[in-house]
């Protein structure tokens, strides 16, 4: 791994680490629950928090992405 790709995949897991990434992630965590079917009123609105949902999500599955694709790279440089 080359000395930029790992200074990008070590900033993000000092991020990952730090007191203020884990408070967003509760904040995302809870406002991705606080989604009630019973709330929605139509189509539109559906359409609407299922696109909200998706973002969250996909915060709430960066580090892991990260991390995977991280590893990733380690396994195929061990290999070769």
């Amino acid at each position: 791994m080359d000395i930029n790709t790992q200074k990008y995949y070590d900033d993000y897991f000092n991020m990952f680490s730090t007191d203020g990434w884990k408070s967003f992630i509760e904040e995302i965590q809870t406002s991705f629950d606080t989604f009630r079917i019973e709330d929605i009123n139509d189509n539109a609105q559906l359409h609407q928090i299922k696109g909200q949902r998706e973002q969250l999500f996909r915060i709430l599955k960066f580090e892991w992405a990260i991390k995977s694709s991280y590893d990733s790279i380690v396994e195929s440089t061990d290999d070769s």
